[in-house]
C-alpha cells in the first residue's frame, strides 16, 4: 500500500508544481483576447500556419508557438511570458489585411515582456505610446520594422530605461526625432531607416553612453547645428560607436566633418546627401578602423586623399556618382582586404598603364566613365570572384571578352556605352548561368542573338538597345522566368514579335522593342505585370485590337508611335486606369477622340499628333486628374538595387541603367525626356489632325500642364480666357487654325510661359504687353499672318496709340534701313564739303596769289 500512496503523492505534487510553472492566467487571457481580435478580421487565420493555432485556452501559454516564458524574477515557483514573436502574422496572404493599432492593447497588460516583435504586419494608425509606457520596467528589445505605423514618434516610447534595441525601419513615421531620445540610457541599437522623419538630430542622441549602432537612412534629416567634435559632450561615443548609417537624407558638409571624431567607427554611410566639399584630407588618419566607407551620390569634389592609403581594414569603398577629379590611385588596387571598389560616375581618370593588381579578391567593381580605352584591362580578368562589374561609358573596344566565363559568380555585368564590336558568344548564357543583369546597350555589337538565351534561369535585366543586332528574336528568350526588364530597342530585328507567355513571365514589367523592323500586328498577349510597353518605330499595321491590354492592371506607359496603325482610337484604352503615358503620334488613326479617354485619371502625357483625327476636342478633358495635379514620384524602371552585407546587417546598393528617352515636340523642336524624369512633365499634344470646333474652356483646368499643342487643326472661335489658369504651362502652340477675337489678357499671369505661338489665325486687337507677356522674348513670327493684330511685339502701332498721340517704341533696324542711310551719305557729303570750303574762305584760311607781272 505504500507504493500507491507514494505515487499518488508524487502525482499530486507534480500537478501542483507544473501548475505553478505555467504562465499566469491574466497573461494567457491577454494573448487569447489579442488572437480573438485578429480572427475577427481574418477568420481563416487558423487554417494556415500562422503560429496561432496552438493558442487555445486549455493549454499552457508557455507552450504556445511564438511565445517564450522564463522564470519570474519575483518568484522561483512560477513562469511569466517574456518574449512574443508576432512577425508576419498573415504570411503570404494576399492582399495583406490591415489591423488597427488599438488591437495591440491586450499585449500591454503583459508587463513582464522583455522582447516584442510585431514587424512585417500592416498596422494602421499611430504607435500606441501610452501602451508601451506599461512596459517600462521590463522591455529590452522592441522590433516594429515594416509595420506601416504613421504619425509622430510618441514621447512615451523614450521612457523605457531598459531598452537596448529599437527597430522602427520601413514605416511612415514623420516629424522630428524627440529630444526625449536622451532618456534611453541603455540603448545600443537604434534603427529608424525608411521613414519620413525630418529636422536636425537632437544632441541628446549623441550623449547616450552605450550607443553603438545608429541607422537613420532614407529620411529627411538635416545637419542643423550638429557638432560632435567636443569630447566632453559625447563622452566615450568616440570609441564605442561602430556603425553610423545616414544615407538618403539632407545632411551637409557639417555632418561629414563632425563624424570624423568618431575614431572607433567601422561603418560610415553618407550616400545621397548634400555633401559638396572635398573629401577631408585627414580622413585616413582620423578613421583608422573604418572598413565600410560610402559617400556616393553627393557632389564631392577634389581627388581621393592620399591619407586613405592608411585604411588597412578597408573592405568597401563607395565613391561613385560625385564630382571627383584626378587620377584613380593605383594603390587602391593593392588593398588586399578590399572587396568592393565603386569609383565610377565621377570625373576620375583611370591610369591605363596599370597592368596588374595585388588584390585579386574584388567582389564589386565600378569604373564607369573613368576614361578607359582600348581592350578591357587584363588585371580585371584575375578578379574571378566578381559579383558586380560596371565598365560603362568608356571607350573600350574589341570583342566580348572570353575570360568573363571564368567568373563563375558574375551576376551583374554592365558594359553599356562603349565601342565593343562583334557578335555575342553562342554559349554566353549557358556559361554565365548566374547572370541577373546584362547591359550591353549603345555599343557596336552585331549579328544574331544566341538561340539558347532561355537557359538563363536567373536573368532579370537585359538591355541590348542601340547596337546592330539583327535577325529574329529567339523564342527561347520568352522562357526566362525571372525576366523583369527587356530592352531590345534601336536595332534591326525583324519578323513577327516573339510570343510572350504570361504564365511564365510573371515578373516582366518593362518591354521595349521600339525602332526595329518588326512587322505585322500587335501580339495578343503580354505578361500581366507589364508597366512599360514600347513598340514604337516599327512597321506594325492594322487597328488596335483589345488583345490583353485591358488586363494589364499595372500598365503605366504605352508607346505605339511611328507605326502604320489605322482605324479609330478604341474605347478600351479608357479601361487601362493606371496609364500615365500614351503616345500614338505619327500613325493613321482617324475618327473622333473618344470621350472615354478622359476617364484616364492618371494620364500625364497624351500625344496623338500627326494622325487624321476629326471632330471636336472633348470637353471632358477636365477629368484628367493627372494633368491637373503635380504627378507623384514613382520609381523609374531602370533603377535597381542589389544587396551587400557589411558586418552587422544587409544594405542595398543602387544602380541605374541608361534607357531610351521619350521623344516629344517640346518648345518647337523634338527633344528627349529621360525615363527618370517623366513624372516632371505633363503635356497634351493634339496637333496635325483635322479637329474642328471651339477650344473647350475646360482645358484651362489642366493646371499641371507644361505643354499644350493643338496647332495645325481647323479650330475656330476665341482663345479661352481660362488658359490664364494654366499656372505651370511653358509652351502653348495654337498656330495654323482659324481662331479669331482678342488674345486674352489672362495669359499675362502665366509666369512659366516661354513659347506662345499664335501664328496663322484670324486674331485681332492689341497683343497683351503686361506681366509675363511683357518680359519674355516673343518671336514676331509667333504672331505672323494675323492681319488684325497690333502691338510693339510686331512693331505695329494700334489705332488707339495714334489717336492718343502715343507712338510705339522706335523699331529696331530692319532690312530697308541700310538703303536710307547710304542715300543720306551720298546727298550730305557734297553739300557738307561745299559748306566747309565756304567757311574756310570767310575766315581767310585760303588766300589767292596776286597775278604775276611779266
Amino acid at each position: 500500500m505504500e507504493k500507491p500512496c507514494f505515487l499518488l503523492s508524487f502525482c499530486c505534487f507534480l500537478l501542483f508544481f507544473l501548475g505553478c510553472l505555467s504562465c499566469p492566467e491574466h497573461q494567457k487571457q491577454a494573448l487569447l483576447q489579442f488572437k480573438s481580435s485578429i480572427l475577427a478580421i481574418v477568420p481563416s487565420l487558423n487554417s494556415f500556419n500562422s503560429g496561432l493555432q496552438s493558442w487555445i485556452s486549455s493549454s499552457d501559454c508557455c507552450r504556445w508557438d511564438r511565445v517564450i516564458c522564463n522564470d519570474s524574477p519575483n518568484s522561483t515557483s512560477s513562469r511569466v511570458v517574456t518574449d512574443l514573436y508576432l512577425r508576419n502574422l498573415f504570411g503570404d496572404l494576399s492582399p495583406q489585411p490591415w489591423v488597427e493599432s488599438t488591437m495591440l492593447a491586450p499585449l500591454f497588460h503583459i508587463r513582464t515582456l522583455e522582447r516584442l516583435d510585431i514587424s512585417e504586419n500592416n498596422i494602421q494608425g499611430d504607435i500606441p505610446g501610452i501602451g508601451f509606457a506599461n512596459l517600462s520596467s521590463s522591455l529590452v528589445t522592441l522590433v516594429m520594422d515594416e509595420t506601416n505605423f504613421s504619425g509622430c514618434l510618441p514621447p512615451q516610447l523614450f521612457h523605457l530605461p531598459l531598452l537596448r534595441f529599437l527597430y522602427l525601419d520601413g514605416n511612415s513615421l514623420s516629424g522630428p526625432l524627440p529630444v526625449e531620445i536622451g532618456n534611453l540610457t541603455s540603448l545600443e541599437w537604434l534603427s529608424l531607416s525608411g521613414n519620413h522623419l525630418s529636422g536636425s538630430i537632437p544632441p541628446q542622441l549623441f550623449h547616450l553612453p552605450f550607443l553603438r549602432y545608429l541607422y537613420l537612412d532614407d529620411n529627411s534629416f538635416n545637419s542643423g547645428e550638429v557638432r560632435l567634435d567636443d569630447d566632453e559632450e559625447i563622452g566615450n561615443l568616440t570609441t564605442i560607436m561602430l556603425d553610423l548609417s545616414l544615407s538618403r537624407n539632407k545632411f551637409s558638409d557639417a555632418m561629414l566633418l563632425s563624424v570624423l571624431c568618431l575614431k572607433g567607427l567601422y561603418l560610415l554611410d553618407l550616400r545621397y546627401n548634400d555633401l559638396s566639399m572635398e573629401i577631408p584630407s585627414e580622413i585616413g588618419n582620423l578613421l583608422p578602423n573604418i572598413y565600410f566607407l560610402a559617400l556616393s551620390g553627393n557632389r564631392l569634389t577634389g581627388g581621393i586623399p592620399p591619407s586613405m592609403q592608411k585604411l588597412n581594414n578597408l573592405e568597401g569603398l563607395y565613391l561613385q556618382n560625385n564630382l571627383l577629379t584626378g587620377e584613380i590611385p593605383s594603390w587602391l588596387l593593392d588593398f588586399k582586404g578590399l572587396r568592393s571598389l565603386y569609383v565610377g560616375g565621377n570625373r576620375l581618370i583611370y591610369n591605363n598603364s596599370v597592368k596588374r593588381a595585388q588584390n585579386t579578391n574584388l567582389f564589386g567593381l565600378s569604373l564607369k566613365s573613368c576614361g578607359l580605352f582600348g581592350e578591357v584591362p587584363k588585371w580585371i580578368s584575375t578578379q574571378t570572384g566578381l559579383y558586380f562589374l560596371d565598365l560603362s561609358k568608356n571607350k573600350l573596344q574589341g570583342a566580348f571578352p572570353q575570360w568573363f566565363f571564368e567568373m563563375s559568380s558574375l551576376t551583374i555585368l554592365i558594359l553599356s556605352e562603349n565601342e565593343f564590336t562583334g557578335s555575342l558568344p553562342l554559349d554566353l548564357f549557358s556559361r554565365l548561368n548566374v547572370l541577373e543583369v546584362l547591359a550591353l546597350s549603345r555599343n557596336n555589337f552585331s549579328g544574331e542573338l544566341p538561340k539558347d538565351m532561355g537557359v538563363s534561369s536567373s536573368l532579370k535585366i537585359l538591355t541590348l538597345s542601340e547596337n546592330k543586332f539583327c535577325g529574329l528574336v529567339p523564342q527561347s528568350l520568352m522562357h526566362c522566368v525571372q525576366l523583369q526588364l527587356l530592352d531590345l530597342s534601336r536595332n534591326t530585328f525583324f519578323g513577327p514579335f516573339p510570343v510572350f507567355y504570361p504564365e511564365v513571365q510573371q515578373e516582366l514589367a518593362y518591354i521595349d522593342f521600339s525602332y526595329n523592323d518588326f512587322s505585322g500586328q500587335i501580339p495578343t498577349t503580354f505578361p500581366s505585370e507589364t508597366r512599360f510597353l514600347a513598340l514604337a518605330g516599327n512597321k506594325l499595321f492594322g487597328g488596335l485590337p483589345p488583345f490583353n491590354l485591358t488586363n494589364l492592371s499595372n500598365l503605366e506607359h504605352l508607346e505605339l508611335q511611328d507605326n502604320n496603325f489605322t482605324g479609330e482610337l478604341p474605347d478600351f484604352l479608357s479601361q487601362i486606369s493606371t496609364l500615365q503615358v500614351l503616345n500614338l503620334q505619327n500613325n493613321h488613326f482617324q475618327g473622333l477622340i473618344p470621350k472615354s479617354i478622359c476617364n484616364l485619371s492618371n494620364l500625364q502625357i497624351l500625344d496623338v499628333s500627326n494622325n487624321n483625327l476629326t471632330g471636336e476636342i472633348p470637353k471632358d478633358f477636365c477629368n484628367l486628374v493627372g494633368m491637373m495635379n503635380e504627378p507623384p514620384n514613382s520609381p523609374p524602371p531602370n533603377r535597381y538595387t542589389f544587396p551587400i552585407y557589411h558586418g552587422s546587417r544587409w544594405s542595398n546598393i543602387e544602380n541605374q541603367l541608361s534607357l531610351r528617352e521619350l521623344i516629344v515636340n517640346w518648345k518647337k523642336s523634338n527633344q528627349g525626356i529621360s525615363i527618370n524624369k517623366l513624372n516632371m512633365y505633363t503635356l497634351l499634344d493634339l496637333s496635325n489632325n483635322q479637329l474642328f470646333g471651339q477650344i473647350p474652356a475646360s482645358l484651362g483646368a489642366l493646371k499641371a500642364l507644361k505643354l499644350l499643342n493643338i496647332s495645325y487643326n481647323k479650330l475656330s472661335g476665341k482663345i479661352p480666357t481660362s488658359f490664364g489658369d494654366l499656372e505651370n504651362i511653358e509652351t502653348i502652340d495654337l498656330s495654323h487654325n482659324n481662331l479669331s477675337g482678342l488674345i486674352p489678357s489672362t495669359l499675362t499671369k502665366l509666369q512659366q510661359l516661354t513659347v506662345l505661338d499664335l501664328s496663322n489665325n484670324r486674331l485681332t486687337g492689341r497683343i497683351p504687353d503686361s506681366g509675363q507677356m511683357g518680359t519674355m522674348f516673343l518671336d514676331p513670327n509667333y504672331f505672323a499672318n494675323n492681319s488684325g493684330l497690333c502691338g510693339f511685339q510686331i512693331r505695329l502701332p494700334c489705332p488707339e496709340d495714334e489717336d492718343d498721340g502715343l507712338l510705339p517704341p522706335p523699331p529696331p533696324t530692319n532690312t530697308h534701313e541700310p538703303w536710307f542711310l547710304w542715300e543720306g551719305v551720298w546727298i550730305g557729303y557734297p553739300i557738307g564739303l561745299l559748306f566747309v570750303i565756304k567757311i574756310m574762305f570767310c575766315v581767310g584760311y585760303f588766300t589767292l596769289s596776286p597775278p604775276s607781272i611779266d
